[in-house]
């Protein structure tokens, strides 16, 4: 690619208790449609591999005989996933800081490309489709999985949730994202230039005491210590007393014997 590109805002950041939901993901409940693509000896790009714990899985999936290349805009995050990455006795990765418009490898360098989350954070999802279309060989595969927050839904009714919903969305396409890009991506896809695009989706569900208090409490912290909480407050969309009550909200939702919160994920397998 030439010419100027939109750089990639990451509204959240990388705070701890952002980290804390990154690092609990992995390609069994993050990357599952695209597991049954992956082969010994595939070299992967990871575009926007956070904390490292889904690229650690899918670099075991390529085997010792394959190459993944973990890039993110964060050198200090990609300082994170190479730890945990060596920690799980993995040799087969290399991590590099870099800009999804403006990838620094050359055309059809990866069998696979993969990006999760991501596409809802840039300036130009298309722009960034096209580009991991450019360095994915003939024959390869771009897989992208990005939440919807328009279907995020739980129970019981908590009046603060439905604040810290609207924040989030409005913080986001503030900062020139799309919260709801899980519904964008077959539409994206096709946008890039993909002639074989499959699109899924899947949930994750947290109903259980334990995932209960785990997600209300990191949403808790997330809502007063994150870039996503400095962001809001500096546009003017909410203040600091309004986040501990949104806080409070989330706190008060994880110890209810019925809370329930689900969320949807679009998924993409494009081609071509």
């Amino acid at each position: 690619m030439t010419g100027q590109q939109p750089a990639a805002v990451y509204t959240h950041g990388h705070q701890e208790a952002v980290l804390r939901s990154h690092r609990s993901r992995g390609a069994a409940d993050s990357a599952a449609y695209l597991v049954p693509e992956l082969r010994p000896g595939q070299a992967l790009l990871d575009v926007g591999c956070g904390p490292g714990t889904i690229t650690a899985d899918l670099a075991e999936l390529v085997g010792p005989g394959g190459r993944v290349v973990a890039v993110d805009s964060s050198a200090e995050v990609l300082e994170q996933a190479a730890a945990h990455v060596a920690g799980r006795g993995l040799s087969n990765v290399v991590f590099e800081v870099a800009d999804v418009h403006q990838l620094q490898y050359g055309d059809g360098e990866f069998d696979v490309v993969h990006a999760h989350q991501v596409l809802q954070h840039v300036a130009d999802p298309v722009a960034a489709l096209r580009e991991m279309r450019r360095v994915t060989a003939p024959g390869g595969v771009v897989a992208a999985r990005d939440v919807d927050f328009a279907s995020m839904t739980w129970y019981p009714e908590a009046p603060a949730l439905e604040c810290w919903l609207e924040l989030c969305r409005r913080t986001s396409r503030a900062n020139g994202g799309e919260p709801d890009a899980g519904r964008r991506l077959l539409s994206w896809a096709r946008a890039a230039g993909f002639t074989e695009v499959t699109a899924t989706a899947t949930a994750w569900t947290y109903a259980t005491p334990e995932r209960r208090a785990w997600w209300g409490g990191m949403w808790a912290d997330r809502t007063v210590d994150s870039a996503l909480a400095r962001a809001a407050v500096e546009k003017g969309f909410a203040d600091r007393a309004e986040l501990e009550r949104i806080a409070a909200g989330w706190r008060e939702w994880s110890t209810s014997e019925d809370g329930w919160f689900s969320m949807l994920h679009g998924e993409v397998l494009a081609r071509g």
